[in-house]
């Protein structure tokens, strides 16, 4: 049985973060969620269990409501081992000349600026547990797709987690850059049961979580098998 960790998710109302909630909380961990919607969160925690999991609903884009976040979470559980910068979205439309600058600084302020506050806010807890970092980039950030101003969000995401890796490696922390290809989640309009699922990406999470402190898990890169 793995050491128990106290992990905050955000984006954690669902897809992704959804179901690494369940999966870190069915194998012994204790997580802080934060999503924007309190209902979803409310429920997700209701189902977890209050001993075990723990919200506060926050813009993650606001620095100051993320800040909350973090300080309530440990302030309940005590520490914090682990972030899980989550949150991101997606533009309707698509490419550079037709694209709706509106989307972009939304896209920017969660893609970007959110995953920076997360990281600026629980790095302090997390030098003290040795912790671990692990962020949701994307395939779209490992190689070039036409026009793709969210694939160039996440090419910044992919970046940083490489810098943050580094930049923790002297107090022996860890950093994880997930990279998964198209998963079936509320981001797209239509399903697509074909392609990863959440729970592809929440056992990636978990494995990198578990994996033995000597061992810095740096990225994991999952695509469909078809």
């Amino acid at each position: 049985m793995a050491t128990q960790k106290v992990i905050l998710i955000t984006g954690a109302s669902s897809g992704i973060g959804e179901a690494t909630a369940k999966t870190l909380v069915n194998n012994g961990h204790k997580v802080i969620l934060t999503a924007r919607s309190e209902d979803k969160l409310n429920k997700l925690v209701d189902e977890l269990g209050h001993e075990n999991a723990f919200s506060v609903s926050a813009d993650a884009t606001e620095f100051n409501e993320l800040e909350n976040v973090v300080s309530k979470g440990v302030e309940k559980f005590g520490r914090l081992d682990a972030a899980f910068a989550n949150a991101g979205m997606g533009v309707s439309s698509p490419g550079t000349e037709n694209g709706d600058p509106k989307e972009w600084s939304a896209m920017v302020d969660l893609n970007i600026k959110a995953l920076l506050w997360t990281a600026k806010l629980t790095l302090p807890h997390l030098r003290e547990n040795q912790g671990h970092f692990i962020l949701t980039s994307s395939a779209a950030g490992r190689r070039p797709i036409d026009g793709s101003i969210y694939g160039a969000t996440k090419w910044f995401a992919h970046g940083f987690g490489q810098n943050l890796a580094e930049e923790m490696k002297p107090w022996h922390g860890r950093c994880t850059t997930i990279a998964p290809g198209m998963v079936n989640t509320p981001f797209f309009d239509e399903a697509k049961p074909d392609k990863l699922d959440p729970q592809d990406v929440a056992d990636a999470v978990l494995f990198a979580i578990e994996a033995n402190q000597r061992n810095s898990v740096r990225e994991i890169y999952l695509m469909p098998t078809n």
